[in-house]
């Protein structure tokens, strides 16, 4: 890249911190939209989730906005997340960092759009445990990108062979935690509940946006997003004393959901033309998974950008960061935590502290 000014003149400092927090504002849309299949595009100007009612764009200031209206909707003062400002100051406050700590603007720019594609992808996994593909893809395709632009980064001078690298770095990282979640699939597959006694058990409709369908049985409630990975998985609800669809009450042995129908004793309901769904059982086998596909796109997305050695170190450094969590978690601090944001946090001790480890150990090896 060609600059007028060096790059490390102040003036790109402080445009990468505005551009930070606009980049941190569209990324709260996405956040918002992406999980729950609405187009970041459409409509074009952010609203309030609850009372639906556009956001104008003098009042649609990054940082600015949220610290006014204290952080309440301006029409009907519903809260807005703290998420929202935290968004838009971490991204900005990121692309400064990148900016002073990368001298290539090329690596800098880089680490600044992926740095947003992480965040994004960090924020839905935290709130909903789930990582939208069309994220890791986009991931995906800058860490190809740069493999072709800038085989430097790589440590090549033919952009053919730090493309290969990016290549071959998806692939190993994809195929490898894919095989953890085929083994998972097939040690820790199923989960099941049973009751003594006859027992309460409901489809629960969402009640917002912000929420999703779920099975309850007893005192547990269980997303949808948490039983159902694939058109394969299927909840069996066992030992009835009987089963109610729409209000009416039926005798029958078993119910087979699955994530768009019900069948009962053969009779096929489609889950969305159902107004209620509920009954008595003693017995549910739950389908569930050791991690969800959303992390093997993601550590996919991890080697395409880092290549297959960064990979190792990154999962390494992931298991790490989840074994402390769940130790403050165990202590009543926190929240339970998917994997997604650990092997960001992976990537992160790679990026910084990992490739010099690595050479320290081929030098070690004699490699």
């Amino acid at each position: 890249m060609t600059f007028l000014l060096p790059w490390a003149h102040p003036l790109y400092g402080f445009t990468a911190l505005l551009l930070g927090a606009a980049i941190g504002s569209f990324l709260n849309v996405a956040i918002y939209r992406l999980p729950r299949g609405l187009s970041v595009n459409t409509p074009k100007r952010s609203f309030c989730p609850r009372c639906k009612n556009p956001i104008p764009m003098w009042r649609n200031i990054p940082l600015v906005t949220w610290l006014v209206q204290r952080g309440k909707c301006a029409e009907c003062d519903c809260s807005i997340p703290v998420r929202y400002f935290v968004v838009e100051l971490l991204t900005a406050l990121v692309w400064v960092g990148c900016w002073f700590y990368f001298d290539d603007p090329s690596v800098a720019v880089f680490f600044m759009l992926l740095s947003s594609v992480l965040i994004a992808i960090s924020a839905i996994d935290i709130e909903l445990m789930v990582i939208p593909r069309q994220l890791t893809i986009a991931g995906t395709i800058l860490g190809l990108a740069m493999a072709a632009w800038h085989p430097e980064f790589w440590g090549e001078t033919e952009w053919t062979r730090s493309l290969l690298k990016s290549g071959f770095g998806f692939a190993i990282g994809w195929v490898s935690l894919w095989f953890v979640v085929l083994l998972g699939k097939l040690a820790f597959g199923k989960q099941s509940y049973a009751y003594e006694e006859q027992t309460d058990w409901r489809l629960k409709e969402p009640e917002s946006d912000e929420e999703e369908l779920c099975f309850v049985f007893g005192e547990e409630v269980i997303g949808w997003s948490d039983i159902f990975f694939r058109k394969t998985d299927k909840l069996l609800i066992e030992d009835l004393e009987f089963v109610r669809v729409d209000g009416i009450e039926k005798k029958v042995e078993t119910v087979v959901i699955r994530e768009n129908e019900v069948t009962i004793d053969g009779e096929v309901f489609p889950i969305e033309k159902l107004s209620s769904l509920d009954g008595k059982a003693r017995k549910a086998v739950v389908p569930r998974e050791a991690m969800g596909m959303g992390d093997v796109d993601l550590l996919g997305m991890l080697g395409a950008c880092f290549g297959p050695a960064s990979l190792l170190l990154t999962i390494f450094a992931a298991c790490l960061v989840s074994i402390v969590w769940a130790l403050f978690n165990r202590l009543g601090f926190g929240k339970v935590m998917p994997f997604g944001p650990s092997i960001i946090a992976g990537a992160l001790f790679w990026v910084f502290w990992g490739q010099d480890i690595w050479q320290w150990y081929l030098q070690t090896m004699g490699v």
